[in-house]
């Protein structure tokens, strides 16, 4: 399979934990747009009888599967957040899959235009140039850490942790070509995410051409 979508405008759309990406997908997706969860992609990837699970059983041992047979996901963050070599192993193992299934999902996607939905869209490098343009759901890192506290009941400590291993906010920002603010209410996405969805639109259409610095 190509690397890239054939004959489908795409957005890449990104942002830390915490940032609200869902609920900007989910606005994009009530206005007709068609959404690749990679998320969603990965967790199927890994539950019983998934298909990451044969290699990944293979190469961290049978106990990294819970009793189900699904992959013991505490046990894989616990050991990816301490060891950058065991997160390397495991993405050479679950990127390439993801990638492939994100990638079929979109070339049969019947919406007005995609939109991946991808965290680690920054981190990953790659993803960059499968999509035309890079949309960020950025609020302050303060915003970030209480959301998270609030919706996981973790504590401070936790939530930072995971945002130390994320890229840095600044570098997700410069990656940019469309940012959605998202410190504050849902009125306050309404009229952001209509004007981006009238420019993807008119990008599809080619109405107008992607120009290559940010809106």
């Amino acid at each position: 399979m190509a690397d890239t979508v054939r004959d489908k405008f795409s957005v890449g759309l990104t942002g830390g934990i915490g940032s609200g990406k869902s609920v900007v997908a989910s606005m994009f997706a009530a206005r007709g747009a068609t959404i690749v969860d990679t998320d969603k992609i990965a967790h199927g990837m890994t539950v019983a009888g998934g298909p990451a699970m044969p290699a990944l059983l293979a190469e961290f041992g049978p106990e990294f599967a819970d009793a189900s047979g699904a992959m013991d996901r505490a046990r894989m963050r616990a050991l990816v957040f301490s060891d950058a070599t065991a997160k390397a192993r495991l993405e050479a193992i679950l990127h390439p899959l993801i990638r492939g299934a994100a990638l079929a999902e979109a070339e049969a996607a019947t919406g007005s235009y995609v939109i991946f939905d991808v965290p680690l869209l920054v981190e990953s490098g790659a993803w960059r140039s499968r999509v035309a343009r890079v949309l960020v759901v950025d609020c302050p890192e303060a915003v970030q850490i209480a959301r998270v506290m609030a919706r996981n009941k973790m504590p401070a400590s936790q939530v930072q942790a995971i945002m130390a291993a994320q890229a840095p906010r600044s570098t997700r920002l410069a990656a940019a070509d469309d940012i959605i603010n998202n410190e504050g209410d849902l009125a306050a996405l309404e009229p952001q995410i209509a004007r981006l969805h009238d420019l993807y639109l008119a990008f599809s259409a080619g109405t107008i051409t992607i120009p290559s610095q940010r809106l």
